[in-house]
């Protein structure tokens, strides 16, 4: 302990004062004790400390890394409390601490707290890397209030008793505890805690740590390129390797590979200004954090040479493995980013980098990036886009080949997306089917579709009604009671079962086993037409046609569209010969077996000639009509009518967008 006068320099100290920080307590009589213990070196102490000179604060309380004569760094614990003289004046008057004084005393005019709180003497002070001897407040406490009530006592002053010939009024009492060997331990838990303990890496902990601060104004401000990259990677087949040889096995691997990033990112770092940071971030996850990154180039180099690293066989205590990674990298400026979106970025293009085929790495791309984003915008709002009424159905004609006459109509959704507007099915089916809203979807436009129908039919009686056929996903059937839900809506509209057409991919109808087949079994069997969309272009199975309970094929449009024919535009596909013989041998086939056949995409008057010559049934494409609304189908039914019969490849719809 020491007595430091209102100017701040040392009146007196004690003889351990003198031990601890080297020298006797002659030399430090003079000294000022601000620089004796560094309480300038950063403008928030020196703030403090000045105020309880003053007698403006009640005490300041922080922690000082000092320099030892000996060369040692020393920890101490730095209280400064103001003083007041107690007993008659004399030539060596005892000091009080005023934190000692009985409740009843009263403080000194020079003690009188303002009304405003002062600093907070445990506030933590920011290291300042210029000043050795600035760091910050310690974690954790420091002496306990019974510690220090003893240490400032009357009888532990007794040696701090003021010379007589000292003219200046003593202010404050400058108390030093050493709290080296407890620093000491808090680092050693600090790096535990930092550190995992399988590969000795930093862990998630440190590692966004360090992430913040490179992502912080002053980081980049002050020089550099003011830019960061991050190679995230992740190992594949990790998972087997750890069920298989077990997690023993698994954890040395893990290590081998740390050790191998280190060196990957030592080479990187070789005549740089740092090294990447390598970390674990959990299971076999491990990021490498590149700051003051020169650009994509750096980054990808990187890359390369960590797959390289790692895809060379392990060797542990004589088992071979050989691993490989994939890699999601992303670079940026670091002003334009934070670490969440860095790491949302990293995470996005490392499932890239797995779904294109793993043991590569893969580049963050922004337009990629904006169709994921649009896709889960439109994922989780289609469930609510149904109970809303935001989807719509136009329907597409089916056309008899041989006299022209519209058969009946596809119904075909489209969703009135309040922000990316209409959307046609290939943008949000998939998605549908992944999440289970195809369900309450298809439910809808099965109803609709029917009531529809049944309105034409009851609207146009002088002729034929039309039949209408309506999508169905695999995963209504498994999902959905779908028989009953057919058989209900029938009922509740009144249209005939043989004017209902579902159609189901031929991949899905291919693969039909159990409750499936019965649903598909139970609906024939209610006299509803099944009928196999896109066929020959799935698993084209044809021994399961004569088990299936299907009566329509409809071939894709890919096989109309390699026909030959003539007076085709120079932009046109070059055309495939082998199309229209597969196409005449399916069409031969199908009516062997009963079925009728539906050929899509037919686009030019050739076409619709060859496939009529062939044998095919009934044809859809925009010769015909682009799909329409209700409204159109009707006045097509109409203009059929005034004609007194229908004409040929009538173009209603032909020319809209």
């Amino acid at each position: 302990m020491a007595v430091v006068d209102r100017q701040g320099r040392i009146v007196t100290a004690n003889e351990a004062m003198g031990a601890l920080l080297g020298g006797g307590t002659e030399r430090l009589a003079g000294r000022v004790a601000a620089e004796l213990v560094d309480l300038a070196s950063d403008a928030r102490t020196w703030h403090a400390y000045r105020e309880v000179l003053r007698g403006r604060q009640a005490r300041l309380r922080c922690a000082r890394r000092l320099k030892h004569p000996d060369g040692r760094s020393l920890w101490v614990q730095v209280m400064v409390t103001p003083l007041t003289p107690t007993g008659p004046p004399g030539p060596s008057a005892p000091l009080t601490p005023t934190d000692a004084l009985p409740p009843t005393a009263s403080l000194p005019p020079t003690a009188t707290l303002p009304p405003t709180a002062p600093l907070p003497p445990t506030a933590p002070l920011a290291p300042s890397p210029e000043t050795p001897g600035a760091e910050e407040a310690i974690a954790g406490p420091g002496p306990t209030e019974e510690q220090l009530t003893a240490a400032l006592s009357p009888e532990a002053l007794v040696d701090l008793n003021v010379p007589a010939d000292h003219d200046a009024e003593p202010a404050v009492l400058l108390s030093l505890h050493d709290i080296s060997a407890r620093r000491e331990l808090q680092a050693r838990l600090r790096h535990l805690q930092m550190h995992d303990p399988v590969t000795r890496l930093p862990n998630r902990t440190l590692f966004f740590e360090r992430l913040s601060a490179a992502l912080e104004a002053e980081s980049y401000d002050e020089g550099g390129t003011g830019r960061i990259g991050l190679c995230y990677l992740d190992l594949d087949g990790f998972k087997a390797i750890n069920d298989t040889l077990g997690h023993r096995v698994g954890d040395r691997l893990l290590a081998a590979v740390a050790a191998r990033l280190t060196r990957c990112a030592d080479e990187a770092g070789f005549g740089r200004a740092a090294s990447p940071l390598v970390a674990r971030l959990g299971g076999d996850e491990f990021a490498l954090l590149v700051e003051d990154s020169t650009g994509t180039e750096q980054l990808a180099d990187l890359a390369e040479a960590v797959l390289k690293a790692v895809q060379a066989p392990f060797d542990l205590s004589g088992q071979r493995l050989s691993v490989s990674a994939s890699i999601g990298v992303v670079e940026r400026h670091a002003a334009s980013t934070t670490a969440t979106g860095l790491m949302q970025a990293a995470d996005t293009t490392l499932y890239w980098a797995k779904a294109d085929g793993k043991a590569r790495w893969t580049l963050f791309d922004p337009e990629r990036n904006a169709h994921r984003m649009t896709r889960q915008a439109l994922s989780s709002t289609l469930r609510p886009a149904v109970e809303r009424g935001e989807f719509t159905l136009e329907y597409q004609p089916l056309v008899d080949m041989e006299g022209g006459e519209v058969r009946g109509v596809e119904a075909l959704v489209r969703w009135n997306h309040p922000q990316f507007g209409t959307l046609t099915p290939n943008r949000f089916i998939g998605l549908a089917e992944e999440d289970g809203s195809i369900v309450p979807l298809g439910r809808w436009a099965l109803a609709t579709a029917c009531r529809q129908a049944r309105r034409w039919q009851l609207d146009h009686p002088d002729r034929a009604p039309l039949f209408v056929s309506v999508n169905v996903a695999v995963r209504q059937v498994w999902d959905s009671d779908l028989v009953a839900d057919v058989a209900e809506i029938l009922s509740e509209t009144g249209l005939a079962p043989h004017l209902l057409q579902l159609e189901l991919t031929e991949s899905a109808v291919m693969g039909s086993a159990g409750r499936p087949l019965q649903a598909l079994q139970a609906l024939s069997d209610m006299g509803v037409r099944i009928a196999i969309d896109d066929f020959g272009t799935g698993y084209s199975n044809l021994a399961y046609l004569s088990r299936l309970p299907v009566s329509v094929l409809k071939l894709d449009g890919a096989f109309v569209r390699g026909f030959q024919y003539d007076n085709r535009a120079e932009t046109a596909p070059e055309p495939n010969p082998a199309d229209e013989v597969i196409v005449e041998a399916l069409v031969q086939l199908a009516h062997r077996l009963g079925l009728t056949v539906t050929a899509e995409c037919v686009e030019t008057t050739d076409q619709a000639t060859r496939l009529r010559r062939i044998g095919c049934d009934t044809g859809q494409g925009w010769l015909y009509s682009r799909p329409v609304s209700p409204d159109r189908i009707a006045e097509l039914l109409a203009a059929a009518r005034s004609q007194g019969g229908a004409g040929h490849h009538s173009p209603v719809g032909a020319d809209e967008p």
